[in-house]
Parts: C-alpha cells; sequence; structure tokens
C-alpha cells in the first residue's frame, strides 16, 4: 500500500508533529512510573511501598529513545524553520519558544520540586523537617537544570547548527557529503552507525548507571560526552534529513523491520541487566560494551520505527491529535513537579502499584490539560511556546 507522502504541499507535518508530542509525552509516563521503581529511594524523590519490576519495564522502554526521537524531530524541524524564517528571524524565534522559558520558568519548576521534596521529606519523618542535605554551591559544573535540560540542550544545538551552517553552508562538497552520509544514515544500517559511538561514550563514561541508559545532563552547564553524542548527533541527523525529507518515506515502508529489531535488543538488554534498576556502576569489560552497543541499537531502531509508523498511519490531519501535539510541549514543561507530588500522595494509601501509578498519570494529564486549555492556549505563555491557534498550519514552525 502507497504511503502518504512526508510533506503535501501547503499541509502541516501531521505524522512528524503527532510523533514529537508523543516523544514528549513519554517522558511524562518515565517520571510517573519511577517511584515504584525498586530501589526508588536511593534516586528519587519518594519510593511506594508497592514497588514492582513491571514498573521497571514501563520506565526502561520508552526511556531507550524518547529524547532521540525528540531530537531528531526537533533538529528536522529547526531547519525547516531556518528555511522559512531566515537565520535572524529563526534566532528571535527560538530564543522567544525555547530561551525565554528556560530562563523564566527554571526557577519557579526548581523551587516547585523543592517544595514536594520538603513535603515528602516531613511525611516521611513524622511532621518534621531533617537537616537539608549538604549541596555543592551553584555553579557552571553543579547547576540542577532539572527536567528542562532539554530546553538548554537545545539551545546549544541550535548554536552548533548555525555555526556550522555558517562555515559550511556554501560548500557544495561540504553539501554533497552531507547529503550522501544523511542517505547512509537512512538506510538499513544507519541505526548501527548510529548507535556504535553513542555505544562506545557510554560504556566510556565515568560511573556510568548502564540500567539508566544514556547520561542525562541535568546537572550541569557542561553536557557529558555521552548526551553530545547522542542528542548532537540526533540533532543534527535530524537537521539534514529536512533537505531531503523524501527519504522517510523508507521508514514509513520499512518500520516492521525496525520494529523488530527494537524489540528483539530491548530483550537482549533486559535479559542482560533485568527490570529491577541497578545501582551501582558499570564494570567496563566486554559485556558492558556489548550492552551499551545493544542499548544504542535498541534506541535508534525504536527511533526509526516510530517515526515510520507516524508517517504510516499518523499523515492525515486529526483534530484531537493536532490539539495533543500543541499541548505536549507545555505538559512536558510544567509535568514534573505536579507527578512528584502525586506520587508522594499515593506513597500515603496501600493499592496496588498499577492502581496508584494509573492515577498519577490521569489525574497529573487532567489537570495538565486543563491549565493548557485555560490558562496557555491563548494567553502570553501560549504566545511563548506558539502553541496558540494559528490561521496556517505551518506557522508553528
Amino acid at each position: 500500500m502507497q504511503t502518504p507522502p512526508v510533506h503535501p504541499p501547503g499541509e502541516r507535518l501531521h505524522g512528524l508533529d503527532a510523533v514529537r508530542g508523543i516523544a514528549l509525552l513519554f517522558g511524562v509516563i518515565v517520571h510517573a512510573s519511577m517511584s515504584w521503581l525498586p530501589g526508588a529511594q536511593y534516586f528519587w524523590l519518594t519510593h511506594d511501598a508497592s514497588s514492582s519490576d513491571i514498573a521497571g519495564l514501563v520506565f526502561y522502554a520508552p526511556h531507550m529513545f524518547r529524547m532521540l526521537l525528540f531530537f531528531l524531530l526537533a533538529g528536522f524541524f529547526a531547519r525547516l524553520a531556518c528555511a522559512r524564517l531566515g537565520t535572524k528571524g529563526f534566532i528571535r524565534d527560538r530564543a522567544r519558544r525555547i530561551g525565554m522559558p528556560l530562563l523564566v520558568g527554571w526557577g519557579p519548576m526548581l523551587a516547585a520540586i523543592l517544595a514536594v521534596g520538603a513535603w515528602a521529606a516531613w511525611l516521611a519523618n513524622n511532621g518534621q523537617l531533617p537537616p537539608p542535605p549538604e549541596t555543592p554551591p551553584l555553579s557552571p559544573r553543579h547547576f540542577p537544570l532539572t527536567h528542562l535540560w532539554f530546553l538548554y540542550v537545545l539551545l546549544l544545538c541550535y548554536i552548533a547548527a548555525l555555526a556550522l551552517r555558517a562555515m559550511l553552508g556554501r560548500s557544495g562538497i561540504a553539501m554533497r557529503f552531507a547529503d550522501a552520509c544523511t542517505r547512509l544514515l537512512s538506510s538499513p544500517i544507519g541505526p548501527m552507525l548510529l548507535a556504535l559511538p553513542l555505544g562506545i561514550a557510554m560504556f566510556l563514561h565515568a560511573q556510568w548507571y548502564a540500567w539508566f541508559g544514556i547520561p542525562t545532563p541535568d546537572q550541569s552547564l557542561y553536557p557529558n560526552l555521552a548526551a553530545c553524542i547522542a542528542f548532537g548527533s540526533a540533532f543534527g541527523f535530524g537537521w539534514l534529513l529536512q533537505r531531503q525529507p523524501t527519504l522517510l518515506q523508507n521508514w514509513a515502508v520499512r518500520w516492521p523491520l525496525y520494529l523488530a529489531i527494537a524489540v528483539l535488543a530491548t530483550t537482549g538488554c533486559l535479559w542482560r541487566i533485568g527490570l529491577a534498576p541497578r545501582l551501582v556502576p558499570a564494570m567496563q569489560d566486554d559485556a558492558t560494551l556489548a550492552y551499551a552497543v545493544a542499548y544504542a541499537i535498541a534506541g535508534w531502531n525504536w527511533t526509526f520505527a516510530l517515526v515510520g509508523l507516524g508517517l504510516r498511519f499518523l499523515s492525515t490531519h486529526s483534530s484531537w491529535r493536532r490539539y495533543l501535539a500543541d499541548a505536549s510541549y507545555w505538559i512536558y514543561f510544567a509535568h514534573l513537579p505536579l507527578v512528584m507530588a502525586l506520587q508522594v500522595a499515593m506513597s500515603r494509601v496501600q493499592w496496588p502499584w498499577f492502581v496508584e501509578f494509573a492515577l498519577v498519570l490521569a489525574v497529573a494529564m487532567a489537570l495538565l490539560l486543563i491549565s493548557y486549555d485555560l490558562l496557555v492556549r491563548n494567553s502570553v505563555i501560549g504566545a511563548w511556546l506558539n502553541v496558540r491557534r494559528k490561521p496556517r498550519g505551518l506557522e508553528q514552525y
């Protein structure tokens, strides 16, 4: 059966837009599951007594690919916006849509997370606050970006892309080479080629906690090498893909192949490491290297498969999918303190973990969607995030 074109003239990129929203919504699911992971008291704000290894699967599988997928599509849409707006217009647009929310939102988000942490500690200590933990002074090396680290890394990606574009954008040789590399990386061997440097970087990362995959660059203004390779390569690949968007049609055809490899690689990783988090750094041996490469292969094949699925099945207009895609930025931006507060509340009851998890997810999504519709969609915040209704679909990009 023939697949729909990637970008019909005059149409919004419905399939890719939907998948980008799905990537952000997966982040809510991942964070909502963390209270029920075995050993969560050692790495999360609250720990529920009804922990489960199945919650580990809910966390583990989407965490492999959700940010690779997001940064790939962020790069694709960034080049599209840059071509439409021009360099100066693109810089103004990203400063408003990405820089301003990070600058204005980081402080309140951190304060809200700390307030929820204080509430959890107060409950755990029978109504008394324990002494606060010692933390290093704020500095570029010790900077709690919280879950908004993705905005900071996006800004770095924009700077790098514009710098490389200024240096190489007029070189026909460089562009032909980049296009040839993009065609190779878009082929069935592409996920393997993209996975090798990421797998090696994770393996070489000091104190790598292998179960958690790509080390999250949320505690410093200097992203770690593995994160730079993971999200930088995804963003750059997406940027170059936008030069040849018809390559994505092959993903829409081959998505069963990529999905099968992703499931096999994920199964192999879980067979090696288990469903429960491992809270000790991985040893630097051959088995760990094989796991790291398999993890990266799984992540990239999930990414190719989901983009292909989006193009194959979600490329037609849908009002509710468009609404969720528009809302996904706000939902991810605002979700973490709310999810944490609901997890603390659930820790006070003794219900099955899946009931508590479902309630946290349902209540959080309901409140976030209501807040988006009433407070964000047609407000100043909506103007910053550029999620208000527009007369023409592509104006969002």
